[in-house]
């Protein structure tokens, strides 16, 4: 079970390779917010999303003889990066199993980094899952779940040690960190840190309306499932469920969950453009969505919000500007 011991041991395995991304804030954007914003760019991070701590994480924990014969991973665009971008630097295979619908800029990027990318029909039911298991058995390879495994939370984890520090210096208190919420893996790692060395910042899963398992289940008191599992453009977000490793670290932990729409993700990407020149994709937008359009369900008079990644298609980036670029 990932703690903060198994975090503060992913960041001595992470330093000298994962970026430290710093809080940005604009006062164009908290006038909108109605409070300051600190915005967490995770974009940033190398292969354009927080998922490359977790990889680099899991892939550093594992003995040298299991490591060698390679990993597998299923994702639909920035765990498979990560991963993909952990195993080269480690000089070992990498299978990764994507979405046949997730963006073509994630399937490319992923294979450039080396990864055989196999495809599946997540709308035809097919299982990722199934697929994963009968590959992992059939090459003798080690399976890195997204979120449901405790060295890829401890590896996101460190992103809320960083927060946690920021935080500190700048003087933030009582303040509601919003965090882009898939299957939990970063909202949890955030929550262990935040835990430790930050107990009066509270985190907030966000996630896109009709997805919004994780905030269902905290109200609801157990998993509770999406009924779909695509059709949306938050694609980096969209889980089956939260994990069974995930969820009691979200109840303990997490205020309640905070739901933004298709269109304020759009808005966010473009104004995250237009006043932080920072590139966010639709998912990794959710909870800077919910800064500035959910400012009644936000507590304390400034706010922090991660950007969990930016690995967003030239056609969606730019209907977002044309949508809503001039008014911003």
């Amino acid at each position: 079970m990932s703690d903060i011991t198994m975090i503060r041991a992913a960041a001595e395995r992470l330093k000298g390779h994962a970026r430290r991304t710093p809080l940005l804030n604009s006062p164009f954007i908290d006038e909108i917010a109605g409070r300051q914003v600190y915005i967490k760019p995770e974009c940033l991070q190398h292969t354009g999303s927080f998922k490359y701590r977790g990889g680099r994480s899991a892939v550093s924990a594992l003995d040298a003889d299991t490591r060698a014969r390679g990993v597998i991973a299923f994702s639909s665009g920035n765990h498979a990066q990560g991963v993909a971008l952990a195993a080269r630097e480690f000089g070992v295979p990498a299978v990764i199993i994507m979405p046949a619908d997730a963006p073509q800029v994630k399937i490319d990027n992923t294979r450039a980094l080396g990864a055989e990318v196999v495809l599946y029909d997540r709308a035809g039911g097919e299982s990722r899952e199934a697929l994963g298991d009968k590959l992992t058995a059939e090459r003798g390879l080690t399976l890195i779940r997204p979120y449901d495994e405790p060295q890829v939370i401890a590896g996101q984890g460190t992103t809320g040690l960083e927060i946690a520090e920021d935080a500190n210096a700048i003087g933030i208190e009582n303040a509601d960190v919003l965090i882009c919420c898939g299957g939990g893996g970063l909202t949890s790692g955030i929550a262990l840190a935040l835990e430790a060395d930050a107990p009066t910042l509270r985190p907030r899963p966000v996630e896109p309306k009709g997805f919004d398992d994780v905030a269902r289940s905290l109200r609801s008191g157990h998993i509770e499932t999406n009924n779909q599992q695509s059709g949306n453009i938050c694609d980096a977000i969209l889980t089956p469920a939260p994990g069974q490793i995930t969820f009691p670290i979200l109840q303990r932990l997490c205020g309640p969950g905070l739901v933004v729409s298709e269109d304020e993700c759009l808005r966010a990407v473009a104004i995250a453009w237009a006043r932080l020149k920072v590139v966010a994709e639709p998912g990794g937008a959710v909870a800077l969505a919910a800064a500035l359009f959910h400012k009644d369900q936000i507590e304390g008079t400034a706010v922090i919000a991660t950007i969990s990644g930016g690995n967003v298609d030239t056609a969606m980036f730019q209907a977002a500007l044309e949508k809503y670029g001039k008014k911003v």
